[in-house]
């Protein structure tokens, strides 16, 4: 075949010298790399490999890292993993070995992308995102992703969706904006793990975190400053009180020194802003995650303490007294799964009382029919979004539009297991949600998202705002 015939048949003579007169009206310096640019823009592109490797997570357990390619480069996601599984989420696939990470590894969610999933998708063009989560639900064929693991799944649809907005020329929030169909771009309240216990720390503590919101913050990056500051306040705050060794921290970085009771912790954080200066710019939430102490109908903070565990047991209502006492002592303006996940009755009663934001977490776990029970019941006010609790980006969507239309607020949420990869912080901003969830102003797996919000609003500039003071109505 000549050169000509080459060009004729591939219809080439007429791209090029498009793409000639387009370099020559751009008047570019460089006109081989503006021709080749100009091509690649032509050819629409598709998802040409996808391929999967196991990677470790922030506390050293496998997970899933996936490279899927189009003619516009290489895009990478990871599945990040939470430290306890419930029946009401999707099924992260793990292998069950033991004699490999103590069976934690996830040799076969990898070997079902690479042979599976990879042979379903390639060809798809990456824009339509729906298309390609269906196409991996329908191939799985279970309810809970458990054929494929949502692990496998997972990566590989936040993997396209960046691929999505790359061949869209758009940054990856406005990608999942223009998907979701959000018009109003804004900026997260960040919701900074300062303290932690529960089953994510060594101390005492029953509760899982106490968290700090600079909802007087004008901008994000002044959010971030308030945070960072106030974490470092909080440092030495410990330190002189409890020596250095309380400043060891916990999964999610917040510190961890050996204190008992939620109000000593609350004590020492409002001691921490108190130095700051901030005052009441920034508010106070907590995570309790009772299910983790809650012994058929009683609940046990002193589970952690073995000369005590068992001996002080409180009921439901003795919680609600509690937090009634926390809300008014300490301004908490957020708690988290108050009560145990099946204790419907005291979580609704006291959401009843309009005290603060109840967030539904455990109870919850991201299923749209515990989303869909919680509305009709007036259960809680706020959803926590695990996107590893659903399994693909389209879902998320689904879920989150579930919880806005009942005017809920919407946290976007870390987990335990963290990766590199910040998809949560534009999934935050794409979907115009009021809070984010993304551990402390420390350990690089927890500032990856931070930094990334940082990115964005420098990019968008005043044309974005923060919802700082709004961050309950977003």
């Amino acid at each position: 075949m000549s050169v000509q015939e080459y060009l004729e048949k591939h219809l080439l003579s007429r791209k090029i010298e498009d793409a000639v007169n387009a370099a020559v009206r751009a008047k570019t310096p460089d006109p081989v790399l503006f021709i080749s640019n100009h091509m690649k823009k032509a050819v629409p592109s598709v998802i040409t490999k996808i391929h999967a490797r196991q990677i470790l997570d922030s506390r050293g357990i496998p997970t899933v890292e996936v490279d899927l390619q189009t003619n516009k480069g290489t895009f990478r996601a990871s599945a990040p993993s939470g430290d306890v599984t419930g029946m009401y989420e999707a099924v992260e696939l793990r292998d069950g070995d033991k004699g490999m990470y103590l069976g934690n590894s996830v040799m076969r969610a990898v070997k079902n992308i690479n042979e599976k999933i990879s042979e379903a998708l390639v060809g798809m063009d990456p824009t339509l995102q729906s298309q390609i989560d269906q196409a991996m639900i329908d191939l799985d064929k279970t309810e809970k992703k458990g054929e494929l693991g949502a692990n496998a799944i997972l990566a590989v649809s936040i993997a396209a969706c960046k691929a999505g907005a790359a061949e869209r020329e758009i940054p990856l929030y406005k990608h999942i904006a223009e998907l979701f169909g959000n018009t109003s771009l804004t900026l997260p309240v960040p919701a900074f793990t300062v303290i932690s216990g529960g089953k994510h720390a060594g101390n005492n503590l029953a509760i899982q975190d106490i968290m700090i919101l600079p909802i007087g913050a004008n901008r994000f990056d002044e959010a971030l400053q308030m945070g960072s500051e106030t974490y470092s306040h909080l440092k030495a705050v410990i330190t002189e009180k409890y020596g250095i060794h309380g400043c060891n921290v916990g999964d999610a970085g917040g510190f961890t020194p050996n204190i008992s009771s939620v109000q000593e912790g609350l004590d020492l954080v409002k001691e921490a802003i108190a130095r700051t200066g901030y005052k009441d710019r920034i508010k106070i939430a907590i995570d309790v995650a009772a299910t983790d102490f809650c012994i058929g109908t009683k609940y046990d903070l002193d589970f952690k303490t073995p000369n005590k565990s068992g001996q002080n047991f409180k009921s439901g209502e003795d919680m609600i007294e509690m937090y009634k006492e926390l809300c008014a002592d300490y301004q908490v303006v957020s708690i988290e799964d108050p009560f145990d996940k099946e204790d419907w009755e005291h979580i609704k009663y006291f959401s009843s009382l309009a005290l603060c934001q109840v967030v539904g977490d455990g109870l919850l776990m991201s299923n749209p029919k515990r989303v869909e029970r919680a509305i009709r019941e007036s259960t809680c006010n706020a959803l926590l979004l695990k996107v590893n609790q659903i399994g693909t980006v389209t879902e998320v969507f689904e879920v989150v539009r579930l919880a806005k239309d009942a005017h809920w607020g919407v946290v976007a949420s870390h987990r335990s297991g963290e990766t590199e990869d910040s998809f949560v912080a534009d999934l935050a901003v794409g979907l115009g949600l009021g809070q984010i969830k993304a551990g402390a102003p420390c350990r690089g797996e927890r500032v990856a998202k931070y930094n990334q919000l940082l990115r964005i609003e420098e990019e968008f500039g005043d044309n974005m705002s923060y919802v700082g003071e709004d961050w309950r109505s977003i």
